[in-house]
């Protein structure tokens, strides 16, 4: 394949969606006190795109929504409105038939592997159970698929007829890679996959989640705190803050040169070895809102140092700026990647 038929290949991987969210929110009644209910905005107006073969990283603080919009994705909970796409489907609006169709083509890897494993089923039962209730594949041809999972995520035949207590952490986290993997899905939503495990063990999962999808050309959407590890495996990345997007865009776009207030003190939090790799600090003060009672204008207005009365009123819309998208009023002024602060 020559340089032109590669770029075209490219360009047409970009193009193939494989699900696309438009304006998703999802809010939550609540009770406060004895007779008051209040509104949980916990997505607030969430639009992206997931390409195939491409991995969206979602980063952001606790408490900005990152695993509710997992629970979207993976159709736990149903949105309250927006729309949901997955592979041309509309996943929103589809009745229980066809949501159980759809399932099938988005699983998802939990933080924890010990609590996400049943400790009463080997890793034989783990991963033949969803090829029993969803496939129509024979007792000797399920056994083989499991033989053969196994082997991609590097465990052992003699490891089948095992407990999840019998591994190591990393070991079960490949169990739980091999249980979503299994059914070969066009979507694989990780929610912080290495967060619980030995720093010594996370590049050999994230080596093998980067693996896998070179292999199947398998979409995912990886949920970290940790932007070390986002930058080793996504393509690109989104940063949410309080329900919403606050950037988005190509991984060495947002890092390289942000331009949200936001994901530049998240950046200049990030430990660096090296002194040029090193930013200006950006302090937040303030703690994060409550989605029950957002502020008014920008939601992040209040903790931001270079807000300006605009920010206060206006609420500011997701709009392409310098090669990504960005919910700032103020973009533009931001300075270059060394991390200098933008005037007040």
């Amino acid at each position: 394949m020559n340089a032109v038929q590669q770029s075209a290949a490219r360009e047409d991987t970009r193009d193939d969606k494989v699900l696309v969210a438009e304006d998703l929110k999802k809010h939550y009644s609540v009770k406060r006190g004895m007779f008051g209910t209040g509104t949980v905005k916990a997505l607030n107006g969430v639009s992206f795109s997931l390409t195939r073969g491409r991995t969206l990283a979602v980063v952001g603080e606790s408490g900005c929504g990152k695993s509710t919009l997992a629970r979207q994705l993976t159709m736990i909970e149903p949105p309250t409105s927006g729309k949901l796409t997955i592979d041309g489907e509309d996943v929103a609006h589809a009745n229980s038939e066809k949501i159980a169709a759809l399932r099938r083509r988005v699983q998802m890897v939990f933080q924890n592997p010990f609590a996400s494993l049943n400790p009463r089923k080997t890793v034989e039962q783990t991963l033949g159970e969803p090829l029993a209730i969803n496939t129509r594949l024979t007792a000797s041809e399920r056994a083989d698929r499991i033989a053969h999972m196994m082997r991609i995520v590097g465990l052992r035949p003699e490891h089948a007829k095992r407990y999840p207590h019998m591994f190591s952490g990393g070991q079960r986290q490949r169990v739980a890679i091999a249980r979503a993997m299994i059914l070969d899905p066009q979507i694989v939503v990780a929610d912080e996959p290495v967060s619980a495990l030995d720093v010594s063990i996370q590049a050999q999962i994230l080596n093998l989640f980067m693996d896998l999808q070179e292999q199947f050309r398998t979409s995912y959407v990886f949920i970290s705190h940790n932007l070390a590890v986002v930058e080793h495996v996504a393509d690109d990345v989104m940063v949410m803050y309080l329900g919403g997007v606050a950037e988005l865009g190509d991984k060495h776009t947002v890092i390289g040169r942000p331009r949200h207030p936001y994901t530049r003190s998240l950046l200049s939090a990030t430990p660096a070895i090296f002194e040029a790799d090193r930013r200006v600090k950006i302090k937040l003060e303030g703690e994060l809102p409550s989605p029950l009672n957002p502020p008014s204008g920008c939601t992040f207005h209040q903790r931001c140092p270079y807000a300006v009365e605009r920010c206060r009123k206006e609420v500011p819309v997701l709009r392409e700026v310098d090669g990504r998208q960005v919910s700032c009023h103020r973009a533009e002024e931001v300075g270059e990647e060394d991390g200098r602060p933008m005037p007040a």
